[in-house]
């Protein structure tokens, strides 16, 4: 008799991959003004600076329009088909092509004047300078001076 394990982790993923089919599916538009895909983004807040990066891999730099507000960014372009031919051989294909679109609201304002663009190996970086008032700002304080003098009338009272 074979016994074999139940592996939960395996079958979830697998539940995950089934889903992810159905809601590309429905995702999916007849029209082609309106966007079919999402890239895959990483968002990192790095002290000073956010840094995002947008997975676009085999995307022409010239077919991406990337616009940033001070509480905002948009991604959006498209991934045109190499080759249209009904002909091509092609078994199966899961690359994704069509306009995609990419909305993120940022948690603080940036300096949307000052942002800076990379493009490299399919991977779009941008740096996204926060605003002086945003950013994390060490204040030092003085606990031999807080514990000499309380300013609390209950910590007054007793300590007395």
């Amino acid at each position: 008799m074979l016994m074999r394990s139940w592996q939960p982790f395996t079958e979830i993923e697998t539940m995950r991959q089934q889903l992810d089919k159905v809601f590309d599916q429905l995702a999916t538009t007849k029209d082609k003004s309106e966007a079919t895909w999402m890239p895959a983004v990483e968002f990192v807040d790095a002290g000073d600076n956010f840094l995002l990066k947008a997975q676009l891999p085999g995307i022409n730099p010239k077919d991406i329009d990337v616009q940033v507000t001070r509480e905002a960014i948009s991604i959006s372009g498209e991934r045109r088909c190499e080759n249209t031919n009904k002909k091509s051989g092609y078994v199966r294909s899961e690359f994704r092509y069509g306009k995609f679109h990419r909305l993120l609201t940022l948690p603080t304002h940036i300096q949307n004047d000052c942002v800076q663009a990379e493009y490299k190996d399919g991977i779009l970086m941008l740096t996204l300078p926060k605003v002086a008032e945003a950013r994390n700002k060490v204040v030092k304080i003085n606990l031999a001076q807080t514990a000499e003098t309380p300013t609390n009338p209950a910590l007054e009272q007793a300590n007395q």
